[in-house]
C-alpha cells in the first residue's frame, strides 16, 4: 500500500522510536481487513521495535487495530485504514507510543496526566476531511499520556451502519462515554478546557498577570500572524490572542494562488505561520474569544473566560466565518444534514441526494466535487445566473447528475427524525414554491466578518466590516484592523497578510508619535 518514497520517509521517522510498540489488528473476513493487515505488515517490517499481532474479537470493531507501547495498554485505536489526511495521525501515534516526546508544552502534558476519571472517546471521521486529524491527534496523545483515557478513530465511510444509527452527518463528530461531546475542528486546548473544569479559572488567572502589550493583535489568521511578525521585529512587546490560531484558513482544502507556493493546504500553511510567529518573542494566547473592546490610553480586550488583556495599541484581525442561510431548519439540522464543508462531509453522503446553495466559485466547486461522490446534486443560486468563473460553469454543466436552478430563493430546510429530508425554495421569476427531496444541504454563500463583538466600539460598514483607511486605521485612535474583517476589498490570504503587515507598521508609527508611554525600539 505504501510506495517506496513513503516507506523510506516512514522508516526514517520510526528511527525516533525508543521503546517497543505493539500493533494488534482485529480482523474479519472482509476485503478491508485484508487491506488493513497488509498496511500494518508493511509498517512492522520497517522497524525492529514494532510487533504485529492478530485477533478476531466480535465485540471489537473490525477492521481496527490498536497502537500501544508493549505492556502499557495504551488506549489508541484506529477503526479503519488511516490513509489520506489520517496517515499523519497514525505516524504520530506510533512515535508517541514509542517514546518520542510530543511537541506540546510541558504544562499541557502535565495537565493531561493529571486528569482523573474514565474517558472513552470515539471520533467519526472521513479520510478526505482536513479538520479531522487535529481532533484525532489530540485525543490520541491524551490516550498515550493518561491510562484513564481511550480513543478510537472511526472511518465513517467504512462503518456506515453505525453512522446511520447515531445519525452522524458531519465530521469530525466526537462522543465521550457514549454521549455527544463535540463536532467540527477542535484543538487540544479546547478539549482539555471542556473536561478539565478548573482549566478556565487557571488560564484566566494566568492572563490577568500579563503586563500590558505595546501591540495586541486579536485574531490568529494570516493577517494576525503577519501583524505579529512585523510588530515583533520592531522590538516591541507583542501579543496575539485568538479563538483558533489559523482561523478560516484551517478549513481551506486547496490553496493554489499563494504567490511563490505552487500549491498547499490550509492546515499546512497555518502550521508554517505559527512556526514563523514563534521564532519571535510573541505571546500567543490561543483558545480565547474576544468579547469586548474598551478603547483608552491602555485599550482593554475582554475575553469570554472573564480575563482581560491591555495594550497601548490594538490590531483587529478577527477574520470571517461561513455565511448562514438564516432560514427555518438550518440551525436545527446543522450536523444532521446541513453542512458547510464539502471536502469534510461529502463522503458521508455517498450515493445520496444533496443540494448546494450558492452559485459563486465556492458553490460551483463544491457541486463539482460532490458530483463525484453523491448520487445527485441540486445547485440553487439566488441571482438570475451563476457567478462562478466560466471554466467552472462549463465543467459543472458537463456533469449529468447535477441540476442547476437560478432565481432560486431558499426558504426552508426540512427534516424528519432528526435529519434533513429536503429543501424548499421559491422561484423568483414565477413566484412558485418548490420542494426538493434530499439528504444533505451544503451552504456556500460567502463569508460574514467576525465583528459582532465590536458594535459600538469602532465604526462598521453596513455589511459589518470594520471601516479602515489606507493606513489600516479605524475610527478609534490606536486601534487598527486588517484582513477579512475589514472593508478592504478582495478577501484573499495574500491580501490579508499584506494588510496585517501594514497594520503593524501603522501601529508602531502610532506608538512612537503619540503620547503613549515611550517604547524602546530596535532595528527591523
Amino acid at each position: 500500500m505504501l510506495d517506496t518514497n513513503l516507506k523510506n520517509q516512514l522508516k526514517t521517522y520510526l528511527q525516533n522510536v525508543t521503546q517497543p510498540i505493539e500493533l494488534v489488528a482485529n480482523l474479519d473476513d472482509g476485503a478491508k481487513s485484508a487491506e488493513m493487515l497488509a498496511l500494518l505488515k508493511e509498517i512492522a517490517e520497517l522497524s525492529d521495535r514494532i510487533t504485529l499481532a492478530e485477533t478476531r474479537d466480535a465485540a471489537v470493531r473490525a477492521p481496527s487495530f490498536s497502537v500501544s507501547r508493549q505492556g502499557a495498554g495504551m488506549g489508541v485505536r484506529f477503526a479503519g485504514i488511516p490513509m489520506g489526511h489520517e496517515f499523519t495521525s497514525l505516524v504520530l501515534a506510533l512515535l508517541q507510543a514509542g517514546g518520542h516526546p510530543p511537541k506540546v508544552e510541558p504544562e499541557v502534558i502535565e495537565q493531561i496526566k493529571a486528569l482523573d476519571g474514565s474517558f472513552e472517546f470515539e471520533t467519526f471521521i472521513s479520510l478526505s476531511c482536513q479538520n479531522c486529524p487535529d481532533v484525532v491527534q489530540a485525543l490520541n496523545l491524551m490516550a498515550v499520556l493518561n491510562p484513564n483515557i481511550r480513543h478510537t478513530m472511526i472511518d465513517g465511510a467504512l462503518f456506515q451502519a453505525e453512522v446511520e444509527a447515531r445519525k452522524i452527518m458531519a465530521v469530525p463528530t466526537v462522543f465521550l462515554n457514549g454521549e455527544p461531546f463535540g463536532q467540527g475542528r477542535t484543538s487540544l486546548k479546547e478539549i482539555l478546557a471542556k473536561i478539565d473544569t478548573g482549566a478556565q479559572a487557571r488560564e484566566a488567572a494566568k492572563i490577568a498577570e500579563m503586563d500590558p502589550f505595546d501591540v495586541l493583535i486579536v485574531g490568529g489568521g494570516p493577517a494576525g500572524a503577519a501583524a505579529a511578525i512585523y510588530a515583533a521585529r520592531k522590538g516591541i512587546r507583542t501579543g496575539i490572542v485568538s479563538e483558533r490560531f489559523g482561523g478560516q484558513v484551517m478549513d481551506t482544502m486547496a490553496i493554489e494562488n499563494f504567490i511563490s507556493v505552487k500549491e498547499t493546504e490550509g492546515p499546512k500553511l497555518v502550521a508554517a505561520l505559527e512556526q514563523h510567529v514563534k521564532q519571535y518573542e510573541v505571546d500567543i494566547i490561543d483558545g480565547q474569544r474576544a468579547e469586548a473592546l474598551v478603547p483608552g490610553e491602555l485599550s482593554e480586550i475582554k475575553l469570554a473566560g472573564g480575563a482581560s488583556l491591555r495594550a497601548r495599541s490594538v490590531i483587529l484581525a478577527t477574520g470571517a466565518r461561513w455565511r448562514e442561510l438564516n432560514v427555518p431548519g438550518e440551525r436545527e439540522y446543522r450536523g444532521r444534514g446541513v453542512a458547510y464543508c464539502p471536502h469534510c462531509d461529502g463522503p458521508l453522503f455517498k450515493g445520496k441526494r444533496v443540494a448546494v446553495v450558492g452559485g459563486g466559485n465556492s458553490g460551483v466547486e463544491a457541486a463539482i466535487d460532490l458530483a463525484g461522490i453523491v448520487g445527485h446534486v441540486t445547485l440553487l443560486e439566488f441571482a438570475d445566473k451563476l457567478r462562478a468563473d466560466a471554466v467552472l460553469q462549463a465543467k459543472l454543466r458537463s456533469l449529468d447528475n447535477v441540476d442547476i436552478h437560478c432565481n432560486a430563493q431558499t426558504t426552508e430546510v426540512t427534516g424528519a427524525d432528526g435529519k434533513v429530508n429536503g429543501i424548499a425554495y421559491t422561484d423568483r421569476a414565477s413566484g412558485e414554491s418548490r420542494h426538493v427531496e434530499l439528504e444533505g444541504v451544503f451552504v456556500q454563500i460567502g463569508l460574514l466578518p467576525n465583528t459582532d463583538w465590536l458594535k459600538g466600539s469602532v465604526e462598521l460598514s453596513r455589511f459589518g466590516e470594520i471601516e479602515v483607511n489606507p493606513r489600516c486605521e479605524t475610527s478609534v485612535p490606536g486601534v487598527f484592523a486588517a484582513g477579512d474583517a475589514t472593508t478592504v476589498p478582495y478577501k484573499q490570504i495574500v491580501i490579508a497578510m499584506g494588510e496585517g503587515s501594514k497594520a503593524a507598521l501603522s501601529a508602531f508609527d502610532h506608538l512612537i508619535r503619540s503620547s503613549a508611554p515611550k517604547v524602546e525600539t530596535a532595528a527591523a
